[in-house]
């Protein structure tokens, strides 16, 4: 995910209220937040809050001749900015982390339907499951939007959970932590997730437990992992691939994914229903869906750790650095997670924070 951890909501409501005044953009393919109402035509203007953004742009770029504008942002300030120049676009394609938030953009008609790009038969069987019924957007890789990291210096072997209910045991007293969902975008489906697996009353009572047992709420994958490394806690639950760029740099981290499952936080790409550009925006789709495009988001040189996914095409392989078979991969309903995200949001900051 674009960093690994997003603006309070706070943030968000600021990035609305300078949508006229954004900064103006100094050459093509470079991350820059752009007068994108001065773009002309013939370029493709990419809204995007990946790690990788820049460097698949260039790799585009050199490939068709297509010039590329990227905003880049974080997702909660992107998808804002979106909303807010609804009446009057000049995006072509919206990338990020999150099916739920494109869902409501979705919602909302702001995206291309019914269209399906020319590799979408090679998206993996995880794959096809993440793509909307009515094809506004397509899965591009998937991360756990939450596993289980623990220091393997502070916690022996035979202490690693397994499932999530064992960090209700007493070797997580004061030990945990996790982050805010209206604070860092991997952590909501993660709640949602829960709430679903166990059902709203025994999910709410399972965050509720952990609150009792000292459990610390930050904001950003940054934060928790400094937290775990530094000894404050024994193990965090945040977005996998934080956790394994954190271990690719030889931090004493072991990852568990839980037994009962993970929940999907899916990279998905998009097209404006109003692009000016759409056949450019259709190319940069397929661009991204086709292993050429996968091998440049796979480098970490390009990605950092948004690099770290499990891909969803067919033929293409993960790193090597993360776990990419054996786990239990549970969608999150998008459509339902759309729906309910303000209330669940609002429960959270209620119930666990205060």
């Amino acid at each position: 995910m674009k960093r690994s951890s997003y603006h309070k909501l706070s943030a968000i409501l600021v990035s609305i209220a300078v949508i006229g005044s954004a900064l103006t953009g100094c050459g093509t393919s470079s991350k820059v937040s752009a007068n994108t109402s001065a773009v002309s035509p013939k370029e493709l203007v990419f809204y995007s809050a990946q790690g990788y953004d820049d460097a698949v742009a260039k790799a585009f770029q050199a490939k068709t001749g297509i010039k590329v504008k990227l905003v880049d942002m974080s997702t909660g300030p992107l998808a804002a900015k979106i909303e807010a120049e609804k009446s009057n676009s000049h995006w072509d394609v919206a990338w990020f982390d999150g099916d739920a938030t494109m869902q409501a953009l979705d919602n909302q008609g702001l995206l291309l339907q019914g269209w399906t790009p020319k590799d979408a038969a090679n998206l993996t069987q995880l794959g096809q499951s993440l793509v909307p019924a009515d094809k506004a957007y397509y899965p591009t890789g998937v991360t756990a939007a939450a596993a289980i990291g623990v220091n393997s210096k502070l916690l022996p072997r035979s202490e690693y959970p397994k499932d999530w209910n064992d960090l209700l045991k007493p070797t997580f007293k004061n030990a945990l932590a996790m982050n805010n969902p209206s604070v860092s975008g991997p952590t909501f489906p993660y709640v949602a997730g829960m709430l679903n697996l166990m059902g709203d009353a025994q999910g709410k009572e399972f965050f509720s437990s952990l609150k009792s047992k000292g459990m610390k709420v930050g904001e950003t994958n940054d934060v928790e992992i400094k937290s775990l490394l530094n000894g404050q806690v024994k193990a965090v639950t945040i977005q996998d691939s934080a956790l394994v760029a954190a271990k690719a740099e030889g931090n004493p981290i072991d990852i568990i994914y839980p037994s009962s499952g993970v929940f999907t936080l899916p990279g998905v790409i998009a097209i404006n229903k109003k692009a000016p550009n759409a056949e450019a925006a259709k190319q940069f789709m397929e661009f991204v869906l086709s292993p050429e495009g996968q091998k440049v988001m796979l480098d970490p040189k390009n990605g950092g750790g948004d690099s770290y996914f499990d891909p969803v095409i067919s033929g293409v392989e993960g790193s090597s650095v993360r776990q990419n078979d054996g786990i239990n991969w549970l969608k999150v309903d998008p459509v339902k997670s759309a729906q309910n995200e303000n209330d669940i949001k609002k429960w959270f900051n209620d119930a666990i924070i205060h």
